[in-house]
């Protein structure tokens, strides 16, 4: 049920006689003075300055104050005026956006009725708003040229809380005409746009003649309001002028940058020119006074410089001028740039779409324009940019989207939204403008969040298909560079738009070097290959050296690389595309078609090996893994640490960094390498942990004792050295004096140049080094007695123990 709250108002006609306080009403109603000090004549003389300048002399004050009419509101509706303008508005800026709606709208009254009534314009054919600012008197003037309003409307309209104008135009219009109310261009809709001049004035004055009636002059401090025949007579012509006699905390709108930012924000694209009082500064030439200028230059004593008879001829038929800066004012227009989404798209060109888009910033990579017709009619233009915005998932999910701008009839409203894209789409930039869209009074939140849901249903249909449109070059080389993430995130976020989204989605694969799709991907697969191969990695070189895909690319089979961290949740929340699952080759399920034969050979083998494996779960990897099997997709590597089917892989487990939430791994050994092993030998456990997770690092995963690992690797190394494993390394010996040493070295490189002259070449080994015996690399015996220095090449006089060389290396 609709609710309207009429201002009551005591109806009386004052007259100077009748009035005995009509002296302290002046003083109490025009001249509140903020000095308590200044005299009553100071604070009549002020308001007579400041009336003045809107065109009143003093004696015009007085009549208005003999012959005004003067409305009191109500107690209870004075409390309701004063939570209209404390309450109902969230900031003060939009005072201008409604007063400059309410003369668009006016303007829009009488072009309609001009279509019917050719007089109804008269001599004043030219349909604008003016706006001007006056600092010096802290006054603000909205003046156009619109329908006006009789007395009769003055009271009406302006002494009526949400009895709009507006709509009771519309009714009229449409019952006497039959016209369609979606073919006008009326904004107004509530009635109270008007009141939130007082968030900004202290009083406010309206001076307004229609073509029905004569010039009046309506006057309200917000608690009662006046309206008296203006004694001027017709100054207007037809229209209506706001006066804003400003309070003093709201200053800054009388500044002309603050104006015009207002109307560029809010009022870019009304139909009808908004001009504003501007200055600007000039070059211009001046003639100079040709006797100021020679007694300058007496004074001076300015030697003259001896110049052409002809030329100083010529100089005298030449004015002389100079070059001054002056300020020049004049009206500004503000909204040059038309609002094209009002258009068939058919009719606008290329070149428009980006005109208009640099509105906003700068090239397009895509656009789209439309028209939604249903349960809300709306029409938009949607704008993909070419580069990303700066901190684009800054605040990711809670940053308000800045970039959608609604409009009422071409009104700006908002861009201030939670609901209107989803957040992946929070690069998107656009415009959407309804005649019919349901608001709140005050225009800045949207009343019903159902009909706010249809739109942003459409707005993401229609921003799908545009990227979808992108050519294929730029989609690869430019949108998915700036936005690919943005797609991934949608596919986890997005349940209704997910098939649309895989679409779009990009990957890197073995297949070539270039990005891939899923669609290319499903069309490349193999006869009888039912599932879609992906390995996740840190990037594509790391998921190339997996021992995961060894087997899969040996056979020809194509596995996409996951090299994002959003990469394996976007697939996780996709469980499938075009009929085919995806399966994670870091995790068990993974299984290649086999011959009777193979499969017996494999049964075979794991019996064979059920000794090994079983030792390693039960003992030598004892709460590591959850079993060790036989592999069947490593072909070079030794094993592998495969993941659960519903565990985190090596990738997901450096996602997410949560030890504490790890799943159980199996370790999957290659039936090619072979593998010693004593159950009761410590040194063999020893080596399967080494084993176990030297395998944990090629799989992707990382270690949860690396200094551990560490002092395996050393144990490791120290046995195959024939080095005790307790033994300490030797400290360091202080350096010899620096003749004796550069004698040894000297020593040293002869007896090496003698052994290179008698030896021929052969293969080199590395060595290893531990005190000043020389261990060999392949065998970790004794050379025979050679002691050198680092880095020089020596060839042993007599054959190493293992036969392998005969040269070794430092």
């Amino acid at each position: 049920m609709s609710v309207f709250l009429i201002l009551q108002y005591r109806w009386t006609a004052v007259r100077a006689e009748d009035d005995l306080d009509i002296d302290g009403a002046v003083d109490e109603d025009l001249g509140k003075s903020r000095d308590a000090s200044r005299t009553d004549d100071e604070v009549v003389h002020r308001e007579e300055e400041a009336i003045q300048l809107d065109g009143l002399n003093a004696a015009q004050i007085k009549e208005i104050r003999e012959k005004s009419e003067k409305h009191a509101f109500q107690a209870e509706v004075n409390r309701m005026m004063k939570l209209i303008i404390n309450s109902l508005y969230k900031n003060k800026e939009i005072f201008l956006r409604e007063l400059i709606s309410n003369a668009s709208d006016a303007l829009d009254k009488i072009r309609l009725m001009s279509l019917t009534d050719d007089a109804a314009l008269g001599d004043m054919e030219e349909l604008t708003v003016k706006i001007k600012a006056d600092k010096a008197n802290n006054l603000l003037h909205i003046t156009d040229t619109g329908v006006g309003m009789t007395k009769e409307d003055l009271v009406r309209n302006l002494g009526t809380i949400a009895k709009s104008g507006t709509s009771e135009f519309l009714t009229q219009m449409t019952e006497s005409q039959g016209e369609d109310q979606s073919s006008s261009e009326l904004i107004g809709q509530f009635g109270v746009g008007f009141y939130s001049a007082f968030l900004v004035a202290d009083k406010v004055i309206v001076t307004s003649k229609s073509n029905n009636g004569t010039q009046h002059i309506w006057e309200s401090d917000s608690n009662e309001f006046s309206i008296v025949e203006d004694p001027r007579g017709n100054t207007l012509g037809r229209g209506t002028t706001i006066t804003l006699v400003m309070k003093e905390e709201a200053s800054d709108f009388l500044e002309l940058e603050t104006i015009k930012n207002l109307v560029r924000k809010y009022s870019q694209f009304i139909n009808f020119p908004i001009y504003v009082w501007s200055s600007k500064t000039e070059t211009i030439e001046e003639p100079i006074d040709e006797e100021a200028e020679a007694e300058k230059t007496k004074e001076g004593d300015v030697e003259e410089d001896e110049v052409d008879v002809e030329e100083e001829e010529e100089d005298k038929d030449k004015p002389k001028t100079k070059k001054v800066e002056k300020t020049v004012w004049d009206w500004e227009l503000m909204n040059d740039i038309k609002p094209i989404w009002q258009r068939q798209a058919k009719e606008v060109e290329e070149d428009e779409y980006k005109a208009f888009y640099k509105t906003f910033s700068r090239e397009p990579l895509g656009y789209i324009h439309f028209t939604a017709e249903g349960e809300v009619t709306f029409k938009s233009i949607l704008f993909v940019p070419a580069t990303a915005p700066r901190g684009l998932f800054d605040e990711y999910g809670t940053k308000k989207n800045d970039f959608i701008k609604l409009f009422v009839r071409r009104v700006f409203i908002t861009d201030d939204f939670h609901d209107m894209m989803p957040k992946y789409l929070n690069f998107v930039r656009g415009v959407v403008d309804s005649d019919d869209l349901p608001l709140n009074v005050s225009r800045e939140t949207l009343q019903q969040h159902k009909l706010l849901k249809v739109i942003r249903k459409k707005l993401v249909r229609k921003t799908l298909d545009m990227i979808k449109k992108i050519a294929e070059e730029h989609y690869n080389e430019k949108f998915w560079k700036e936005f690919g993430t943005n797609i991934k995130l949608g596919v986890i976020e997005d349940h209704s738009n997910r098939t649309r989204l895989a679409k779009l989605l990009r990957f890197q694969s073995s297949h070539s070097e270039g990005l891939t799709s899923l669609e290319q991907y499903v069309e490349r697969m193999k006869e009888k290959q039912d599932k879609i191969y992906f390995m996740s990695g840190t990037s594509k070189k790391e998921a190339e050296a997996s021992p995961f895909v060894e087997r899969l690319l040996k056979k020809g089979y194509e596995v996409v690389y996951l090299t994002e961290p959003v990469d394996e949740y976007c697939v996780q929340a996709l469980p499938e595309f075009d009929g085919k699952r995806f399966q994670n080759v870091a995790k068990e399920g993974v299984k290649f078609d086999e011959s009777e034969k193979a499969k017996e050979t494999r049964e075979t083998l794991e019996k064979e090996y059920e000794p090994l494996t079983t030792w390693m779960k039960e003992k030598a990897l004892k709460d590591m893994i959850e079993k060790a099997v036989l592999s069947q997709r490593l072909t070079r590597s030794p094993c592998a640490l495969v993941a659960s089917q519903y565990g985190w892989s090596g990738n997901m487990e450096r996602i997410m960094k949560s030890q504490a939430y790890q799943t159980g791994k199996d370790i999957s050994t290659n039936l090619n390498y072979f593998f010693i092993y004593d159950p009761d030998d410590q040194t063999s456990s020893d080596l399967a942990v080494v084993l176990f997770e030297t395998a944990t690092l090629r799989s992707g995963f990382q270690l949860a004792d690396t200094k551990a690992y560490g002092d395996r690797i050393e144990r490791m190394l120290r046995l195959s050295m024939n080095v005790d494993v307790d033994e300490k390394v030797e400290e360091e010996v202080e350096e010899e004096p620096e003749e004796e040493q550069a004698e040894e070295e000297e020593g040293a490189e002869k007896d090496v140049e003698e052994i290179k002259d008698e030896e021929e070449e052969v293969d080199q080994v590395f060595i290893f080094q531990h005190g000043q015996t020389v261990h060999c690399y392949i065998c970790t015996t004794f050379t025979s007695g050679v002691t050198v220095s680092f880095g020089v090449y020596v060839k042993t006089l007599s054959v190493c123990f293992c036969s392998q060389s005969t040269k070794i290396e430092l």
